[in-house]
């Protein structure tokens, strides 16, 4: 079994981050006045723009390390189906030649970022921990 430079604790905060993040929609009532409480807060569902989830997804990722970063890549793409855990040394090439300085804009552009994490995570046997880990800002 190949081994991951990112640990499972971290993959897991961006599961879940990601997962709040792809709840999001698009921007519904750009009028809206009212008061959250009024509407059933679901304003908070829409993405304006200013996600708070997204920049700390994006500060989380940035302050990662390249050989972190190389692994997310290619996790989501292993759980995408790109490849299977065999060709993990293949995926992880790929991921560092096609890496960017702007690898949370690319992962973050995925769709269901969270549930293809996971899944990359069960083809190595592992789950995201239940240990909280602190956001970098």
């Amino acid at each position: 079994m190949p081994e991951l430079a990112i640990s499972p604790e971290k993959v897991g905060f961006l599961i879940e981050k990601a997962r709040e993040f792809d709840v999001k929609e698009g921007l519904v009532d750009p009028d809206s006045g009212s008061n959250g409480a009024d509407d059933d807060m679901i304003d908070v569902l829409e993405d304006n723009g200013r996600d708070p989830v997204a920049r700390e997804i994006t500060g989380f990722i940035d302050a990662l390390s390249e050989d972190e970063q190389v692994d997310l890549i290619a996790l989501m793409r292993l759980g995408r189906g790109d490849g299977t855990i065999e060709e993990w040394a293949d995926l992880r090439r790929e991921a560092a030649r096609g890496r960017t300085g702007h690898v949370a804009n690319y992962l973050l552009g995925e769709p269901m970022l969270g549930d293809l994490l996971a899944e990359g995570l069960d083809e190595f046997g592992l789950g995201p921990s239940d240990e909280r880990i602190t956001p970098i800002h």
